[in-house]
């Protein structure tokens, strides 16, 4: 098993375990595959939650540009749900992660298929 798949295995394992939620495998190995080299760097990796310029960051990369959502407040209340989800006190907030509720959280599963 390669390092790939051992992340894609981890973050299936938040999902399940911090989130409660049963993923759809296929597409969190698309969202990761999406978040490219940044899985593999412990910092890019994760999402700092109490940092407001990183859940910036966020919106106008991923919900902006990737999933093509135009800016709003439900954005900011979309990414604080995902982590409340998550859970505020989760030290580690894998970006795939987050990036796969929020695409769930807003049906866009087909911008990866």
């Amino acid at each position: 098993m390669g390092k790939r798949d051992e992340l894609i295995a981890k973050y299936a394992d938040d999902l399940k375990n911090k989130c409660k939620v049963t993923p759809d495998m296929a597409l969190l190995t698309k969202v990761t595959i999406g978040c490219g080299p940044a899985i593999y760097n412990a910092d890019a990796a994760t999402v700092a939650a109490t940092q407001e310029s990183e859940l910036e960051t966020v919106k106008t990369n991923f919900l902006i540009r990737k999933l093509g959502l135009r800016d709003g407040p439900e954005l900011m209340a979309a990414i604080n749900a995902v982590m409340e989800t998550y859970g505020r006190s989760e030290r580690n907030k894998y970006r795939a992660v987050v990036y796969y509720m929020l695409v769930k959280h807003f049906g866009k599963e087909k911008v990866y298929s």
